[in-house]
């Protein structure tokens, strides 16, 4: 074979190597990924009840992936700050995301009553003039009065939410003084009204996080937050109640039961 040749064909040999050993890493890594997938959702629901995951040898046993598979799924889920590696102890769960549910219309410390207490503080509430998609939302005349209400909300003391609302003026004047740090607007307005809400279109989308969210949630800057958009009507049909709610994405996850319908 003529020199030239056999450095064609060892060349050719080393792209084919090259080649497979990336497609191995392609490999792993999706196979990371899924097996991520299936950790988070043990975490999640406290499959690991003890708050240690299973050493890695047994997880790749009962999941039939190698252990080089298993560390980087482990890192994956590090990476978003559920797990973390203790020398001696081995994988342990340091944070948890609480279970917010989309197909029943709840306030948020209705939700997560069986989690702790949630708190809210009230960094602005006021009288402002609508912008104009707020007043078509809530069918109110161009320019109209709407009360405008900023909170934080925290569970046990952990910034959870930022929740920015807008209420007609002819109910929100009633919840100037009310108390808004310990109670649900849902329920407010329920009461003012004499009336029960009905129901509630919503929207979730995945944004980043601006300057000023991130610093309020304690959340890095541009970090990915859940935002529901939600306007919720009162049982004739009202529309009483429009919300743009910021979640921590690492703190809360959303479930909800859907039906197929013909």
């Amino acid at each position: 074979m003529p020199p030239t040749d056999r450095i064609r064909d060892h060349a050719g040999q080393g792209a084919t190597t090259v080649a497979a050993h990336r497609a191995r890493r392609r490999l792993r890594a999706d196979r990371a990924r899924q097996l991520a997938d299936l950790l988070r959702r043990q975490l999640l629901t406290d499959g690991f009840g003890s708050g240690t995951l299973p050493h890695e040898s047994l997880l790749a046993t009962d999941y039939r992936t190698s252990r080089n598979t298993v560390r980087e799924a482990l890192d994956l889920l590090r990476s978003e700050g559920l797990v973390d590696r203790l020398p001696g102890v081995g994988t342990v769960v340091v944070a948890r995301k609480y279970p917010h549910g989309l197909d029943r219309l709840m306030g948020l410390a209705e939700t997560l009553h069986e989690h702790g207490r949630v708190t809210n503080e009230v960094r602005t509430v006021g009288p402002v003039s609508a912008p104009a998609p707020v007043a078509d939302r809530l069918h109110l005349p161009p320019g109209a009065d709407v009360l405008y209400i900023e909170r934080l909300r925290r569970l046990n003391g952990l910034p959870l939410s930022l929740d920015l609302t807008y209420i007609p003026l002819d109910l929100g004047t009633a919840l100037l003084g009310a108390d808004l740090e310990n109670t649900d607007v849902f329920r407010l307005l329920e009461s003012i009204t004499g009336r029960p809400l009905g129901h509630a279109d919503i929207t979730l989308e995945a944004v980043n996080a601006d300057a000023h969210s991130a610093a309020v949630l304690e959340a890095p800057r541009g970090a990915a937050v859940l935002m529901l958009e939600r306007l919720t009507h009162l049982a004739d049909g009202r529309p009483v109640d429009l919300e743009f709610i910021r979640f921590r994405g690492d703190r809360i996850s959303m479930s909800g039961l859907l039906h197929r319908t013909a």
